[in-house]
This record gives C-alpha cells, sequence and structure tokens, in this order.
C-alpha cells in the first residue's frame, strides 16, 4: 500500500492522480495505524514551514513518520514536504525539522541573483553532481526539466544531494539518505519525468 500523509498541508489531489496514472491506489490518511501498515510513504506539503511542523507535531505525525523511516519504510518528501525533512528551517525565524536528513533550509534571497524573482517558479533542469545517477532517478536525463515553486532551499546537506538545478546559482533540486527520499520540484506536476520519478520510488526496493 502506497499512502499520502494527510496533515492537512498539501495538494493532495495531484499526487494521487499522479499515482493513479503509474497505476498506484494510493491512501490519503493521517491515521498511525494506517500509515505504519503502509509499504511506502509520501509526505507532500505547501505553505509555511512553521504551520507544517506545528501540525506534524500536534497530530502526533512527526513521530510516526521518524519511526517509520528509522525502521526502513521508503518516504518521499515533495516540495515542503522534502524541507520538513531536514534538521531545521530558517524561514521567519528557525523551527525544528523531523531531523530526518542533516541540513537545513534557509531562504533564497540574498543568495540568488538581485534580478532573480522570488519564488522560483517554473521549469528547470536538473543535474547530476558528479555525474552519478541516484537510483531514484534512473529515467531520468542530465538536463530533463522538473517544475518547481518555492522561496527556500536547503543547504549544509552536500553528502544527501542527487539532484541539482541552477537558478542565478546551484540550488538543491533532490537528496536522498537510504530509505528517505525528496524532491524540492513537484514531480506530480511534471509531466512525464516526473511520473517516471514516482513510478521509480513506488516500484524500488530501498
Amino acid at each position: 500500500m502506497i499512502a499520502v500523509i494527510d496533515y492537512g498541508v498539501g495538494n493532495l489531489f495531484s499526487l494521487c492522480r499522479s499515482l493513479e496514472a503509474i497505476g498506484q491506489q494510493p491512501v490519503v490518511t493521517g491515521d498511525p495505524a494506517l500509515l505504519r501498515q503502509a509499504d511506502k510513504l509520501f509526505l507532500p506539503g505547501v505553505g509555511a514551514f512553521a504551520d507544517a511542523a506545528a501540525k506534524l507535531r500536534q497530530t502526533g505525525l512527526d513521530r510516526v513518520i521518524q519511526e517509520e523511516a528509522a525502521a526502513g519504510k521508503p518516504l518521499m518528501g515533495i516540495c515542503l514536504g522534502m524541507q520538513l525533512l531536514f534538521e531545521e528551517s530558517h524561514e521567519f525565524g528557525t523551527w525544528k525539522g523531523l531531523g530526518l536528513i542533516p541540513g537545513k533550509v534557509v531562504p533564497m534571497e540574498g543568495v540568488i541573483p538581485a534580478d532573480y524573482k522570488i519564488p522560483h517558479i517554473g521549469w528547470n533542469a536538473l543535474h547530476f553532481p558528479g555525474g552519478v545517477r541516484h537510483p531514484l532517478l534512473a529515467s531520468v536525463e542530465e538536463g530533463d526539466c522538473v517544475y518547481f515553486v518555492h522561496s527556500y532551499y536547503a543547504t549544509d546537506c552536500a553528502p544527501a544531494v542527487i539532484a541539482t538545478t541552477e537558478y542565478g546559482t546551484e540550488l538543491t533540486a533532490a537528496v536522498a539518505r537510504g530509505n528517505v527520499m525528496g524532491c524540492q520540484f513537484h514531480p506530480e506536476k511534471s509531466g512525464d519525468v516526473g511520473l517516471a520519478i514516482l513510478k521509480t520510488f513506488c516500484e524500488g526496493s530501498w
């Protein structure tokens, strides 16, 4: 069973339609028992880091996610969901994340050139650090484009970075640490490339 974690934050509809398009029957749930029964988990998210992290704590889903990830269950965070995987975010303050991947989330402002628009919205190419392609991106070619919407990005996480994108500077696009993976971009809005990534995650042995 593929479970999409419902904690009141995220565009669940688009993700579920994309999963159905690749032959999955996702269950959208915030029930800890169902999440523990699932074979793989998706953590979506849009909006503010602090609000999302607070909702995870209030529902106790932060502990469920941490425990299931520690037990080896494959987990993919998407957009804000990926940012929540890190130790902390500096989005209007300092907020604690799930701590599943070492690193932090910081503003793009002051890092990218001043004439670049924030948020970063649109299609950008993926690049593999050192030319090494992680198994999650087995179906992706160097330079394939995916769809981004974000104002913050993950940094101090080089060992986990499996893809970057160029937007005035090099930004983290995807990460992986064992069974825990994340995409800053929206695979569910990234056409065939995004569907292929979702399919690889759902069908892979992590």
